[in-house]
């Protein structure tokens, strides 16, 4: 027995026999220490051998240098019943090529790079490491959604243009993804709920949604105890999405400008000015504070729907409490009916769920940031066609719990 060897190597109830040096790979050959083994049958020890069995398995660097074990996984054959099996190691699964702790390693260089990478830098192909991945996922892999009490449900395009949906369902107060479902379609996302049990779709009390009936109706029959509550950022994109339909509509109606100077001047506000017009007027650039102010002399009445979107937003911002909130959306409503029409109308149908985030000031904002590392998860992984195993890909970010 190689003594320095095996305490370097580290495992467990395993002894190194012996060594070999080949091209610059250790390959060290080892054995397990015990003499019986357990039948997986009758749960009998027997210390009647069989047969060896070696074969190589790779494990981590000692130094820089590749290591492979030659492992003998011997067979033992039972007494009770006269059938051979193979003896249980901890450390390596079944029909393995790797050690569990190596598979966990690459699990670990994945999730901070992506599949190609890992395997180009470890010598590997990537079906070997996507392999590791599923290996390590179903052993270490949980989801607990045992405390989950306000949930966000959003979806994100993982593709070019506006196709390509997935539905991403969220613990705010964790700030982390739970599941995902493969389209926006209700089914879909119910099979998701329902995966989760009655218990705990009872304990949530609170579901942030952008402004679609689909996921409404869903919540509102399968979660009996939840508030539905309504994105206040979906919320401000229907005004956004109105003041800039606006300022579109003036820069096509100024084409049609007879006075020259005039529409010289009003061609030249608008020019650039999106942004300035859609952003929170306190993160304006200079530059953008500037156009702002062009646009306040020369075309007034987009200046007036700039205002009225930054005091709806001011009431998100600063609203001390549902009453408080419910009263200025009102005043909001009434002075801003004729700009900002269809907003309107929509925020009227959908006034409880809209006030309702005055209340806990629940919202999705961290979707946000998960949205966009699981673009750069699909991004990395050159385009995943397999729904599940994009999920996978994504979930392993959040909830894998390696040693």
């Amino acid at each position: 027995m190689q003594l320095l060897l095996t305490d370097l190597l580290n495992l467990p109830g395993i002894e190194v026999e012996d060594y070999t040096d080949v091209a610059g790979e250790l390959i060290l050959i080892v054995e397990a220490k015990t003499t019986e083994a357990i039948c997986p049958r009758c749960q009998q020890k027997t210390c009647h051998l069989h047969q060896n069995h070696w074969y190589l398995v790779r494990d981590l660097s000692i130094s820089g240098r590749t290591v492979f074990l030659k492992i003998n996984r011997r067979q033992f054959k039972c007494r009770t019943f006269g059938k051979p099996f193979s003896e249980t190691l901890d450390f390596i699964g079944n029909r393995r090529k790797q050690t569990d702790r190596f598979a966990q390693s690459i699990v670990q260089q994945v999730l901070h790079s992506d599949i190609h990478n890992v395997a180009i830098s470890n010598g590997l192909t990537d079906e070997e490491v996507w392999s590791m991945v599923q290996y390590v996922s179903k052993k270490k892999l949980h989801v607990d959604v045992s405390s989950l009490k306000r949930l966000g449900i959003d979806e994100i395009s993982l593709g070019k243009g506006q196709g390509d949906y997935i539905v991403v369902l969220v613990d705010l107060e964790r700030r982390i993804p739970l599941a995902f479902a493969p389209s926006r379609k209700q089914e879909d996302v119910r099979q998701v709920l329902e995966a989760w049990g009655a218990a705990v779709l009872n304990q949530i009390i609170e579901v942030s949604i952008d402004l679609s009936g689909n996921y409404k109706s869903l919540v509102h029959k399968l979660l009996p105890n939840a508030t539905v509550v309504a994105d206040r950022f979906h919320v401000m994109k229907i005004v956004n999405q109105e003041l800039d339909k606006a300022r579109q509509s003036i820069c096509k109606a100024n084409e049609q400008t007879v006075n020259e100077v005039q529409k010289a001047q009003i061609a030249a506000a608008l020019k650039q000015s999106k942004y300035a017009l859609l952003k929170p007027e306190e993160n304006l650039t200079q530059k953008q504070k500037a156009k702002l102010e062009e646009i306040r002399e020369v075309v007034p009445s987009l200046a007036r729907m700039h205002q009225e979107k930054e005091s709806f937003r001011a009431i998100f911002e600063q609203a001390k409490d549902w009453k408080d909130g419910t009263f200025q959306l009102l005043d909001w409503l009434a002075q801003a009916q004729d700009s900002f029409q269809e907003s309107v109308r929509t925020i009227c149908r959908w006034f409880g769920e809209v006030t309702a985030y005055f209340d806990n000031h629940t919202n999705s904002d961290v979707v946000e940031g998960i949205n966009n590392k699981l673009k750069l998860i699909k991004r990395s992984g050159y385009g995943f066609r397999n729904f599940d195993n994009f999920q996978l890909r994504c979930l392993i970010c959040w909830h894998l719990a390696i040693d």
